[in-house]
C-alpha cells in the first residue's frame, strides 16, 4: 500500500448489457445497482496492485447519484480517484459517463484488510450458524 497515492486515478469501461439493466416504461436502462457495482470495482481495481501480501479490501460505503439514463447496448464508463487516505481507509470520488454525458457520480469508502483474520470471522459466523 507504501505506493498508492491521493490523487491516482482508474477507469474502467462496460457495456450495457441485459443483466445490467432495470425496465423502464418501454426501455431498458442501466441500473442503479449496476452502477454501484461498477464504482465498486473501478475503485477495486485502483487499489488491488497497492495491497502487500495477505492484505484484501472490502468496500464499507457507497453514496451514489444515479442522475441520467443509458440504454441498453451503450457503454459506460466509470473513473475513480483517490481522495482520501487514512491509515486503512481509502476514499474515492468515482464519476459515471455514458456515450453522451456524465450519468452518475459517488463517493466511495473501501478499508484494506487483513486476509487470514477476515477468513477467521467469515469461518466463525459459519460455526456458529450450525
Amino acid at each position: 500500500m507504501d505506493n498508492l497515492k491521493v490523487g491516482m486515478t482508474e477507469t474502467q469501461e462496460w457495456d450495457v448489457t441485459e443483466k445490467l439493466t432495470t425496465t423502464r416504461g418501454e426501455f431498458k436502462v442501466f441500473s442503479t445497482p449496476s452502477m454501484t457495482q461498477l464504482v465498486e470495482s473501478t475503485a477495486s481495481r485502483l487499489v488491488m496492485p497497492h495491497l502487500k501480501p495477505g492484505q484484501g479490501q472490502v468496500g464499507v460505503s457507497v453514496s451514489i447519484r444515479h442522475m441520467a439514463p443509458t440504454p441498453l447496448g451503450s457503454k459506460v464508463r466509470a473513473v475513480a480517484e483517490l481522495t482520501a487516505m487514512d491509515r486503512r481507509k481509502l476514499t474515492f470520488k468515482v464519476k459515471v459517463y455514458d456515450e453522451v454525458e456524465q450519468v452518475g457520480e459517488a463517493d466511495h469508502e473501501r478499508f484494506v484488510i487483513d486476509l487470514d483474520r477476515y477468513m477467521d470471522r467469515v469461518r466463525n459466523k459459519i460455526r456458529k450458524k450450525r
